[in-house]
């Protein structure tokens, strides 16, 4: 059984079909699997298949990029509802645009991806200014802050990623908090992170879930030892 569900479900994350995909989740509930076996054996091994193929073919649809990540978000958010108990929730990232951008796709493809991944995101939205960056991982206890940028002038402006990297700094927060950037002008230089301060980066909103979940790893590792 458990077999047909989950190519039923690739199927339809493919072809970016989200009624399908909810056909199938709950014609496994109705089977008898549970919210959790859909989760885990389902949902995030799909996201997981689709990271893979991003990097096989980093030039895809990016339309198809983000109907799969919404579709994961969602049928996540509707079994996370029928758990007997709280899932456990890896860790947390606030991720915004940073100030003078006003473009959201990326960020929201990333969403889409950690919310099936067991991450919690706090979404500061766009426009955002480098004390609300950091003040908001502080108050919500993150390890991990998200800069999007789709132009250079706001990937390097001085009120973006390197103010967010100087106020960690002045705060001994580098250890505790790790910055990872992401958007067209990182894609066209990929040494562009390290000039504005960042840990790491992601070529896309499917891959950069994979790098966000090790950064949370690294965090907590650092951390406790």
């Amino acid at each position: 059984m458990i077999e047909n569900i989950i190519k039923a479900y690739n199927e339809a994350v493919y072809e970016t079909d989200k009624e399908a995909a909810f056909d199938v989740v709950n014609s496994a509930l109705a089977q008898g699997m549970s919210a959790e076996e859909i989760i885990f054996q389902v949902v995030i091994p799909a996201v997981e298949e689709m990271m893979s193929l991003i990097v096989k073919d980093p030039d895809a649809n990016l339309a198809q990029h983000f109907m799969t990540a919404q579709i994961a978000a969602e049928v996540t958010e509707k079994m996370l509802l029928l758990f007997e108990s709280p899932p456990e929730i890896i860790g947390c990232i606030v991720m915004g645009t940073a100030a003078g951008d006003l473009h959201s796709l990326g960020k929201r493809i990333v969403m889409g991806c950690l919310k099936a991944l067991m991450v919690e995101v706090i979404d500061l939205g766009v426009n955002v200014t480098a004390e609300k960056f950091v003040d908001e991982a502080v108050a919500h206890n993150a390890q991990v802050i998200g800069i999007s940028a789709m132009m250079v002038h706001t990937a390097m402006g001085e009120h973006g990623c390197p103010e967010v990297r100087k106020l960690l700094k002045e705060r001994g927060l580098e250890d505790k908090i790790k910055i990872i950037v992401g958007g067209a002008p990182y894609r066209y230089d990929e040494e562009l992170y390290k000039k504005v301060g960042a840990d790491t980066w992601a070529r896309d909103g499917v891959s950069a879930g994979k790098v966000i979940v090790d950064l949370i790893k690294e965090v907590k590792s650092h951390v406790t030892a």
